[in-house]
């Protein structure tokens, strides 16, 4: 049985997700840059919420990155977060939080939310209420950051797109059969939305700029500012 939305249970996600997921790491650099670029050396502390955190791999490396971080780490499977609290157990400014985005209860509490491949398992309706939740979650002037699957604009690149997949999951000595179960997720798993509905969906939260920090193959990462 699984214990997570993902491919993967919780105990395997981390030997697994960097052949299954292009550019996986590069989401966590891009992020690591955005706020160093923003900060700016300021010793003030940034409150950051992580939620869809995982087994903590971008949480190790924020931590890594920034002295002056206090971290709140959510996520709604308990497998997920018993990994994390190993991997990060040296830390003291952390608190772990067992719930999803579209339940969380934050008010104008942070000054950084990421949400890494967290809330492309939504129907609409609940991945609106996730998005609404992350804007009342920030102070104002905080920054959103979040990166998901998506969708191509068109069927053509959405195909030519698929292409540049499989050979990439070829590339990682997957199977037919691996290729196919991977293929299959889409669309009745996840269920990816366009860069263009990404960016009306932030907007319609009330998100005063929406912009795109990266993009490929089927992702896109987004950073708005409330």
């Amino acid at each position: 049985m699984k214990d997570n939305l993902s491919a993967y249970n919780a105990n395997d996600y981390d030997n697994h997700i960097n052949s299954v997921l292009p550019y996986y790491q590069e989401f966590h650099t891009q992020i690591i840059d955005l706020i160093r670029a923003l900060n700016n050396n300021n010793n003030n502390n940034i409150q950051w919420l992580d939620t869809g955190c995982g087994t903590g791999t971008l949480a190790e490396k924020i931590m890594k990155n920034f002295s002056n971080i206090n971290l709140t780490l959510c996520d709604p499977s308990e497998k997920m977060l018993a990994i994390t609290k190993q991997k990060l157990n040296k830390y003291n400014n952390i608190k772990f939080v067992n719930v999803s985005t579209q339940d969380m209860q934050f008010e104008n509490e942070f000054d950084v939310i990421t949400a890494v491949q967290s809330h492309h398992y939504l129907t609409m309706e609940n991945r609106t209420k996730a998005t609404q939740n992350c804007y009342h979650a920030l102070k104002e002037n905080g920054i959103y950051i979040t990166f998901e699957n998506i969708k191509l604009s068109s069927d053509t690149s959405d195909k030519i797109a698929q292409k540049r997949y499989e050979n990439f999951l070829k590339s990682n000595k997957k199977t037919e059969n691996e290729i196919i179960s991977h293929l299959a997720r889409r669309n009745s798993e996840f269920f990816p939305i366009t860069i263009e509905q990404h960016i009306n969906l932030l907007k319609n939260c009330g998100f005063k700029t929406v912009d795109i920090l990266w993009a490929s193959y089927w992702q896109a990462g987004f950073f708005v500012l409330k």
